[in-house]
């Protein structure tokens, strides 16, 4: 019999999207559906939602819910992802906003509200539909109240008796964390207010609630399940997760390459393949054109895909950008983050109008053709859990230079002249200087162009679809299912 599963994500394309967690929602859920599972997605229904014209339908399904001292009507809708159904949590007052999680002065007041509200109200629908699935799979602090529910006021519930859940952290430094004074908001038992529970440093962790409740924890890639057991990555919760090492794992996301495809992609000046590479360059001249640079087409072009913040490395970047210049390297910059990064990189590109090109803003279009135009892809990040542009890059024949932790360093290998593999370069020190040498490198093997091509072809000849991932998930909801009987 098929695995029955709902994937929770506040999260996922096409319908609504901040990072890569997005990303993952979108695609997992019709991985799993072609590997032979039952699968429903479920999240908030926002404002973009609504205003985006997809087919949403009402299900007839209203509930009301406490959230601290208040009761709160929500209703479920359904519409489509492909041919999954995607159940909505409709809750006007709570996600009817301008933006998913903050605006650029900070994250709302009432986040822990929202997300209690969206916890319980899913789950209360699903008593209603009597749906009883397998395995929840909940992604990331906005979830992690479910398994919390699951394993004490729905404990006793005959529809969630043997429901397992998994918990997916993308990123820990995002836990979800909140003043101690604010946990009757969750209506959880007060005794959950404990080391044993929710409580993190005097606060309140949503995350811990997902690590702490679910039969089992995964991250989205091998090595950074390692990082996060420790201090300088685990961002105060490495002991929780140490103890619970033998419960947690790594997956490393998959990529859809229905949409990441340099042999299809709509969004390009012109598609190219291993065989016939000649389409890049047209994308190169195009790339250019678009970021008004006079780059000769001997120099290797740098592209950059981030959020502009310390994380990504931007504060390497920033001391290093004098010296990376200097090589008559080009460079274009998409993306929006910290504003003291939009202003550096504002000025860094008047200071080198032939060389630099910045947009701060994020376009999917742009981000196909830098993609596609960039000789070499950039990520420096201070910490990466999984990283997708490199594996978009790897597609797109784009060598990654990147710095090797997380899953920057499972799925690129450096180039080795000697034996011909290798699919990129990486530097391990977090400096200006280990990331100048290492971008020096990749451009000194540019200048070689059918050694370079050879790692071009390399990376081109990666598989990192989805299909890997969904068997690995699949495995691991089999394993929490047997611990839940």
């Amino acid at each position: 019999m098929a695995l029955k599963v709902l994937i929770v994500s506040s999260e996922a394309v096409p319908f609504a999207k901040t990072g890569g967690l997005a990303d993952v929602a979108g695609s997992l859920p019709q991985a799993l559906q072609a590997a032979g599972c039952d699968v429903t997605l479920a999240m908030p229904l926002y404002r973009e939602i609504v205003e985006g014209g997809h087919n949403l339908e009402e299900t007839g399904i209203s509930t009301i819910v406490k959230v601290g001292h208040h009761d709160v009507r929500a209703s479920l809708l359904r519409g489509k992802l492909g041919t999954v159904p995607v159940f909505f949590i409709k809750q006007d007052e709570y996600f009817d906003r301008s933006a998913l999680y903050g605006t650029p002065d900070g994250d709302y007041f009432d986040n822990l509200e929202r997300f209690t509200c969206f916890a319980r109200a899913l789950i209360e629908a699903m008593v209603q539909l009597e749906e009883n699935y397998d395995i929840i799979h909940c992604n990331d602090w906005q979830t992690g109240l479910i398994p919390a529910y699951l394993k004490s006021i729905y404990r006793t519930s005959k529809l969630f008796k043997k429901t397992a859940t998994l918990f997916t952290i993308h990123n820990i430094a995002y836990q979800g964390i909140f003043s101690s004074p604010l946990f009757p908001v969750t209506a959880l038992p007060s005794r959950l207010f404990s080391v044993d529970g929710l409580e993190f440093w005097g606060q309140i962790s949503l995350l811990k609630a997902g690590v702490l409740f679910s039969e089992l924890v995964t991250t989205v890639s091998a090595r950074y399940s390692r990082e996060i057991q420790t201090k300088e990555f685990g961002y105060g919760l490495e002991g929780v997760l140490t103890a619970r090492r033998a419960h947690l794992s790594g997956v490393l996301n998959g990529v859809d390459y229905e949409e990441w495809n340099p042999e299809k992609d709509p969004y390009i000046a012109a598609p190219y393949t291993p065989q016939d590479l000649s389409g890049k360059m047209v994308c190169k001249k195009e790339l250019l054109r678009e970021f008004g640079l006079t780059l000769p087409s001997t120099e290797p072009l740098i592209g950059i895909i981030s959020r502009l913040a310390d994380q990504k490395g931007f504060d390497i970047l920033s001391a290093a950008m004098d010296d990376i210049m200097a090589t008559g390297v080009g460079m274009v910059v998409l993306g929006t983050g910290e504003r003291r990064y939009h202003e550096l990189f504002t000025s860094l590109a008047k200071r080198y109008p032939k060389q630099l090109g910045v947009k701060i803003t994020y376009d999917n279009s742009l981000a196909h053709k830098i993609e596609a135009g960039s000789d070499i892809f950039l990520m420096p990040s201070k910490y990466e859990p999984c990283g997708l542009n490199q594996i978009y890059s790897l597609k797109y024949g784009t060598v990654p230079v990147v710095r090797a932790t997380g899953g920057l360093d499972d799925t690129v290998r450096t180039y080795n002249r000697k034996t011909g593999r290798g699919n990129g370069f990486k530097f391990s020190a977090y400096s200006p200087a280990a990331l100048t040498k290492a971008v020096k490198k990749a451009a000194d093997h540019f200048q070689d162009q059918k050694e370079w091509r050879k790692i071009v072809l390399n990376g081109m000849a990666e598989d990192f679809s989805w299909t890997r991932s969904a068997r690995k998930y699949i495995t691991l909801y089999r394993r929490a299912i047997k611990m839940r009987k």
